[in-house]
């Protein structure tokens, strides 16, 4: 799917579950690109009964990034893309994707949000900013810099954080619990001895249990929102 803004149009990955209408779903990617595992979590969307969605957040620097986390010159590569990544860009991209999809000729309407790492952090800031009927957040990396933003969360909010995530310290952890407390629709699970990445198919930190408990909260709160 190709997608327009005022900078120029980069591309999506999409993929459609067999019954339509349905509600659709953007899933932004971690620092890998839109890889082999964001089109995994699409098409286990699918069969859940949603458009799924992947905007390509890296097309400003480079299009078409599609790497692994199994070599160090991939994390090499992904690290400077993020150092690099331009937030509020990267907002304004967000949105527009979610315009074209909620406007779908296949779509109903609704569109509900997710991400994971890089992703999950720009789910939690586009939540804040924008429209969205429901967001989902895989470890946000850096998320506790930008809790200055959290009052403005209005729409449903789930959070998923591995309590020994190598990147998102227990401190920060408890100042992304802290923030997000005393908000009716947001809610915060962890997930004991889990480091970063714990539902990343094939990642070196996966961890089985943990995926599919988190998976099942997240196929529950999209059901209740977008159904």
């Amino acid at each position: 799917m190709t997608v327009d803004t005022h900078d120029g149009s980069f591309q999506s990955y999409m993929a459609r579950p067999d019954v339509l209408p349905a509600p659709a779903i953007v899933v932004l990617q971690e620092i890998f690109g839109v890889n082999a595992d964001i089109r995994d979590t699409c098409g286990e969307l699918t069969l859940q009964g949603y458009i799924a969605v992947s905007p390509d957040l890296f097309w400003r620097m480079e299009p078409g990034v599609d790497m692994s986390d199994q070599s160090e010159s991939e994390w090499k590569k992904g690290f400077a893309l993020y150092k690099s990544f331009d937030y509020d860009a990267g907002v304004a991209d967000i949105a527009s994707t979610i315009k074209m999809a909620r406007s779908l000729p296949d779509a109903n309407g609704k569109v509900g949000l997710m991400g994971y790492c890089l992703g999950g952090l720009m789910t939690f800031i586009t939540t804040a900013r924008k429209s969205v009927d429901a967001s989902v957040v895989y470890y946000g990396g850096s998320m506790e810099k930008h809790l200055d933003e959290a009052n403005n969360i209005e729409n449903p909010l789930l959070v998923h954080l591995g309590e020994e995530d190598e990147y998102i310290s227990k401190e920060a952890q408890n100042s992304i619990i802290e923030a997000l407390k005393d908000n009716a629709t947001a809610q915060v699970f962890t997930y004991p001895g889990c480091k970063h990445a714990f539902a990343r198919h094939r990642g070196i930190h996966y961890d089985k249990d943990a995926s599919a408990l988190s998976n099942s909260r997240t196929a529950d709160f999209f059901k209740l929102h977008l159904k």
